[in-house]
């Protein structure tokens, strides 16, 4: 889309669509007491693919940020260049001449003796063959015997290629072996690049000329309208004064600024309609104060009566979605669209400019708005002047708004600024400087690989807790962490999430997803591993200062992501003692309270990761992360898209004598690192050039994966075990347990009545 106020619209659609998504996803988590969901039937039934749920990532999270983004990517280089540290020549081993020259001639005669046996062995097979044939005697073929033994062997071999091809095609057809040919001509996908870059290009030359029209409007507007529309709001305020003064025999009350001022009275309303609605609001402030004083009287008398029906009442409020925000922002936008844009043709703007009497009248509200203000200040002293005039009367100090009678909202604590005369620049640059502010690979969200569960509800039917697959896991940090990230108004409309904890086996990917996140929302990366802290703001106050400095710099360059690798280190119960000079509990209490400090608005968030969360302390890590989510071993189906996508990665198709389901069965229990390394190992430079002539084969990749160790099955149980100890887990163990005690109930019922 080019024409730039649809794009606003649309723009503004999508980011409320997108924050529906995520408080859906929260009370789906309420009411399954799991991070993760069994949709496999609901899919089933819908007639959908597990492609369907996926949810997309907007390119505008990227785009709108392009040219900040590279300022950035500028100067992190212009400053890791300085800091690059120079290659001491002591990490080289020295050779003399002499050594360098005798290793050389051991290399030459080596390769040359090679190469002689490998002559010798050809003249060798050549003599005996020759050998055998002198012994055994030739046999003579007539001329036409000798051309039907030819022939039969050449239709032989062209017949058995046919089939052969024609046995591909068919499986290539019915999908069971992958296409040699590629997805798309060449020619087709460049030319819709081209067309995308083109649009782009469009796109910002729309909004250029938008952006000064809505500077040359608004000044026109001011210039024209403005003195008109002042001197007749003047009159009309002067008209209500004469018109309450002439009514109620004194002059009215200015309606407060928070109110809405002059507003109240533009509204079409006689003075007394305007008097009487003042009068109604305060009424019906105290009804609803009286109201709610009754109903939590009701609820704690409810409350005491129930006893044994807590249970039931846990489950509604679980069951129960709450009020959403994106809705009414959802039917606000669909109304605009309805009655602007959709009987509007686009005949009538083939250039797809904007539309200037729709920008005249959105302008014109702003420019009312501010002049409102204006007038107000002036109006409020009129009436001062008129009241000692006529009534003689002076003007009480209006009295605030009183505030609605109730629970105190919690006041939020305000953070001290330990670095009140530091500009952010040197903050920013002192960060780098000491590793903590990193520049973060570009890896998309994509290139996490696996497939979704396929059999999570026979799983529940059966009593038996599904595990997360790969296809959740990049699913989850698609929702908590790149939706919110991505766009402020997402971030202050959407349920605030401050923190997330990946948990799982090393191999499974986890610092490739904190990358993801970094990469498909353009956000600075911070590191505050316990290992790069060590050395770093050292002292008493050094920890407090690090976190603040940090938190300090992430707000104000974000969006962010903080990265805390080995996160149990930071909540260990014993501290080892080889680990005790690096400390790393010491930045323990400040980082929960700097995370308690972001609000909705504060586009930072806080990624973990850890293997071993056994060792740490359950309370402080569960307090310090909101959301846990954790990373078992890869299944079948997620192994096999693992194998086939990274074997293509390397540039090889998939042949008949490469089995991807025999290697997705045999590597059960390794990660998708143990298969890239197993990948890797086979699939070197060299190989790769003798594809032409040696096909692969399966059996090359099980020598490098039975070299690397699996996840076994005591690991994975006790990771599970520690993760049904955290509170979700506890709260879906506890809802487990009630179901199987409910059908044992069922069940003991149903005997007695036979």
């Amino acid at each position: 889309m080019v024409q730039p106020q649809k794009r606003r619209l649309l723009r503004r659609l999508l980011d409320s669509v997108a924050c529906r998504v995520l408080e859906l996803k929260d009370d789906l988590v309420r009411a399954d007491l799991c991070e993760t969901h069994c949709l496999d039937q609901v899919l089933q039934d819908l007639k959908l693919t597990p492609a369907d749920l996926e949810v997309p990532i907007p390119k505008y999270f990227e785009l709108e940020r392009s040219s900040t983004l590279k300022e950035r990517e500028h100067v992190l280089t212009e400053l890791l260049s300085r800091l690059k540290p120079e290659i001491s020549e002591g990490s080289f081993p020295i050779l003399s001449r002499t050594e360098a020259i005798m290793l050389l001639q051991k290399a030459e005669r080596a390769r040359q003796g090679r190469l002689r046996a490998i002559f010798m062995r050809e003249i060798r097979k050549e003599e005996e063959r020759d050998r055998k044939i002198w012994e055994e005697g030739r046999f003579k073929f007539s001329q036409d015997e000798a051309a039907i033994t030819i022939q039969k062997v050449w239709k032989g071999y062209l017949q058995r290629k046919r089939t052969q091809q024609d046995r591909r095609t068919e499986m290539e057809f019915i999908g069971m072996l992958p296409s040699a040919s590629p997805a798309g001509p060449v020619g087709t996908r460049s030319q819709a690049s081209l067309g995308a870059d083109v649009r782009r290009l469009r796109q910002a030359e729309k909004e250029e000329e938008f952006q000064l029209a809505v500077v040359k409007t608004r000044d026109h507007l001011r210039e024209v309208e403005g003195p008109d529309t002042k001197e007749k709001m003047k009159e009309q305020i002067r008209q209500w004064f004469i018109e309450c003064h002439a009514l109620t025999g004194r002059f009215p009350d200015y309606p407060d600024e928070s109110l809405g001022g002059s507003s109240l009275i533009f509204a079409d309303k006689t003075p007394e309609q305007v008097r009487m609605e003042l009068e109604v609001q305060v009424q019906e402030n105290k009804k609803k104060e009286q109201e709610k004083s009754k109903e939590k009287e009701k609820e704690e008398k409810e409350k005491k009566k129930k006893g044994e029906k807590t249970k039931k009442g846990e489950a509604d409020t679980m069951l129960r979605a709450l009020p959403s925000k994106s809705i009414p922002a959802i039917n606000a936008g669909h109304k605009e669209y309805m009655n602007l844009w959709k009987n509007r043709f686009d005949s009538l703007f083939p250039s797809q400019s904007f539309d200037s009497e729709t920008l005249k009248m959105e302008e014109r509200k702003e420019v009312e708005q501010e002049i409102r203000i204006q007038v107000d200040d002036l109006m409020r002293q009129e009436l001062k002047n008129l009241r000692l005039a006529v009534d003689r009367e002076e003007t009480r100090p209006a009295k605030p708004p009183k505030k609605k009678a109730g629970k105190k909202p919690g006041k939020k604590k305000k953070e001290k600024d330990l670095t009140p005369d530091r500009p952010m620049d040197s903050l920013f640059e002192e960060l780098i400087v000491l590793g903590l502010l990193k520049k973060s690979e570009t890896v998309p969200l994509k290139d996490y690989v696996g497939d979704c569960l396929y059999l999570g509800s026979a799983l529940n039917l059966a009593n038996k807790l599904p595990m997360p697959s790969l296809a959740d896991i990049r699913q989850n940090m698609a929702l908590y962490g790149i939706l919110r990230l991505g766009s402020p108004d997402i971030h202050a409309m959407a349920p605030l999430i401050r923190s997330i904890l990946l948990v799982g086996p090393s191999g499974m990917g986890k610092k490739m997803l904190v990358k993801a996140v970094c990469t498909e929302t353009g956000a600075n990366f911070f590191d505050l591993s316990p290992e790069n802290l060590q050395g770093k703001y050292p002292g008493k106050t050094g920890g407090q200062m690090l976190v603040h400095v940090v938190f300090k710099v992430a707000r104000y360059l974000q969006p962010s992501v903080i990265w805390i690798g080995n996160a149990e280190k930071t909540f260990y119960k014993r501290v080892p003692k080889e680990e005790e000079e690096m400390d790393p509990k010491r930045i323990k209490k400040d980082l929960t309270k700097a995370l308690r400090l972001l609000s909705p608005g504060d586009r930072v968030i806080l990624i973990g990761t850890t293997d071993r969360p056994q060792v740490a302390e359950m309370k402080g890590l569960c307090r310090t992360y909101e959301r846990i989510l954790l990373l078992p071993r890869p299944d079948y189906a997620s192994r096999y898209v693992l194998w086939r996508h990274m074997i293509e990665a390397q540039g090889v198709q998939g042949t008949q004598h490469l089995d991807i389901s025999a290697l997705a069965k045999v590597s059960d229990g390794y990660t998708a690192g143990c298969i890239l390394q197993a990948i890797q190992a086979v699939l070197t430079e060299r190989r790769l050039l003798q594809l032409s002539k040696r096909p692969l084969l399966t059996s090359e990749f099980l020598g490098p994966l039975a070299k690397l160790d699996p996840v076994y099955r005591e690991e994975e149980e006790s990771l599970k075990d520690w993760y049904f100890k955290t509170p979700l887990g506890k709260k879906r163990m506890k809802l487990l347990k009630d179901q199987d005690a409910a059908e044992e109930a069922k069940l003991a019922k149903e005997k007695k009545k036979k």
